[in-house]
């Protein structure tokens, strides 16, 4: 399934569109469905652990979708960081597998529409695939809406998936560390008590130096919606983000990052990436540098 032309109109399609164009031979919906779930230890620490929601999946899902795990499916197992996203031949065989080829236009779901999602928006396009569109309000919206859906088991055909690497979308440690030391812009999208260390997950909190804070919640309205590309713009720009440069982006695990991410794209953001290993990896190395409130961790 090469050659044709997409039929998504945008990188973030309505379920009111989906229904209409479900039965399109070259649209493929995943359901990365999942969750983060985090326990109180204390003094604002907290631990998290990461779940794939396929039973939920399992008990009803958007017609001719297929399931992804995201803490199994498309993340590196040899990696000491949690859900670093899969090498090319392992990320390659899952899509394949999961119906997506060069042709494929990909519509992606989670439970509201928001960061797992984003987080296979990025992955894709890591990957060389722009064919892809997040799905607003996410399976929730589309049960609320009555839409049909299905039991069981994801079944489609294979097809083959070939990665062509965009290395510019991904940072590490120490393109980071490389940022701050060039003024490069870099965005925490965490909540502000993570971002200052009121809350800590893992050894220690607070946030990469010089690194601004846009909540990716704060993209997102009460109805679960994406927020308009201008209204993003504007919260962007009272965060002190340019979109006309470079944009790092990361939070805990590399995912949530992805929905600032997106949302800056979707206000005119054309250089961007992700440091998938984000506070996972940097707040564990007690070498690079952190700042916060230092009164707030004293309380921990």
């Amino acid at each position: 399934m090469t050659g044709s032309a997409t039929i998504l109109p945008d990188d973030l399609v309505s379920v009111a569109w989906l229904r209409d164009h479900l039965l399109e031979p070259a649209l493929q919906v995943l359901d990365i469905r999942g969750y983060v779930n985090t326990e109180a230890l204390g003094g604002g620490r907290q631990r998290a652990t990461y779940t794939g929601a396929l039973n939920e999946f399992q008990a009803a899902h958007i017609p001719g979708s297929v399931f992804i795990d995201w803490t199994r499916d498309i993340v590196d197992p040899e990696s000491d960081v949690p859900a670093q996203i899969a090498g090319p031949q392992r990320f390659a065989a899952m899509l394949g597998l999961s119906g997506v080829d060069a042709g494929t236009d990909v519509v992606v779901v989670d439970h509201a529409g928001g960061h797992f999602a984003t987080r296979l928006w990025w992955a894709l396009r890591y990957y060389g695939h722009d064919r892809i569109a997040v799905l607003d309000g996410g399976f929730a919206r589309w049960r609320d809406a009555g839409y049909p859906t299905e039991a069981g088991d994801s079944t489609t055909l294979p097809r083959t998936f070939v990665p062509v690497v965009r290395p510019e979308l991904a940072r590490d440690a120490d393109d980071v560390l490389a940022l701050i030391r060039g003024g490069g812009q870099i965005v925490d999208a965490r909540d502000r008590e993570t971002y200052d260390g009121a809350v800590q997950r893992g050894s220690r909190g607070g946030h990469i130096p010089g690194a601004l804070n846009l909540p990716a919640k704060d993209l997102i309205g009460d109805d679960g919606s994406w927020k308009s590309p201008e209204t993003i713009r504007e919260t962007a720009q009272a965060s002190g983000i340019d979109l006309e440069i470079p944009v790092t982006a990361y939070c805990n695990g590399g995912v949530t990052a992805t929905a600032v991410l997106f949302g800056l794209h979707r206000a005119g953001a054309r250089d961007f990436s992700n440091y998938d290993g984000s506070w996972n990896e940097w707040g564990e190395r007690e070498d690079l540098p952190a700042e916060g409130n230092r009164d707030l961790w004293r309380q921990g």
